[in-house]
């Protein structure tokens, strides 16, 4: 999703977006108000930060700035695997090497994230998943690297 998408998003959800100097942080969100750091240059950048500040919106109860709380941690989690799945996906991964994407160069760009952005979620996917996940006739390996394989029927 670009970011002109994610806007529109959280304009049909009443969501108040704004770029604004918030020193530390990439995005921050607080009740119905979402600010972007204005010193994000790339679109790609911000939608990945909007990405992860819309996951709060959908999955976060309170205030979980206190990342000493295993409560807080897990909505953290939550919020951003949210944010991941949105922008990249198993599926978004498995199109990206049905694309031809062969490395995470290609692949960021194919799905519109960043770099750091992608390796995060594969982060993410391989504490949730392990070392791989089947889905449809494919397989997605998090180790060594990124590699997708998909089945063949005998």
């Amino acid at each position: 999703m670009t970011y002109e998408d994610l806007l529109l998003e959280a304009d049909s959800e009443k969501l108040i977006v704004r770029e604004k100097n918030i020193p530390g942080y990439n995005g921050r969100i607080y009740k119905n108000r979402i600010a972007i750091n204005k010193d994000i240059k790339t679109s790609t950048e911000k939608a990945c930060v909007l990405a992860e500040e819309l996951g709060h919106y959908y999955t976060t109860a309170g205030d979980i700035l206190d990342q000493s709380d295993a409560g807080n941690r897990k909505q953290e989690f939550r919020a951003r695997l949210h944010g991941y799945n949105r922008m990249v996906g198993l599926m978004g991964i498995i199109r990206s090497y049905e694309h031809g994407c062969r490395n995470l160069y290609e692949t960021a760009e194919y799905l519109e994230v960043t770099e750091a952005f992608l390796q995060e979620a594969l982060s993410a996917y391989r504490s949730k998943y392990g070392i791989y996940k089947e889905l449809d006739n494919y397989v997605i390996f998090f180790e060594p690297q990124l590699a997708v394989l998909k089945k063949f029927e005998d």
